[in-house]
């Protein structure tokens, strides 16, 4: 299944409270269960201003309607085509 990566424009996300940041997890967890096993979140990592979530789903809309559901922002949402780290110079 295919790999996304969502980016995020929230003002502020690197001030977030650790209680906020389990508010927002809970509320994307519980959209997750209400679309069944087609979305999943791996992770996310937060900036100062933006936060890049990582998900699996079988398309772009499903990624959307997560977004939409869940009242995030989802600014870009990108295919991930290739990973590669240092061992791939090798």
């Amino acid at each position: 299944m295919p790999k996304f990566v969502i980016e995020r424009e929230i003002p502020g996300a690197g001030k977030l409270s650790a209680e906020q940041l389990q508010g927002i997890s809970q509320k994307s967890c519980g959209v997750l269960r209400e679309l069944g096993s087609r979305v999943q979140w791996v992770h996310s990592y937060v900036t100062d201003d933006k936060v890049y979530c990582i998900y699996i789903a079988p398309d772009e809309g499903a990624v959307r309607q997560h977004a939409a559901l869940g009242g995030f922002p989802a600014n870009s949402v990108a295919e991930v085509r290739s990973v590669i780290d240092p061992t791939t110079a090798e």
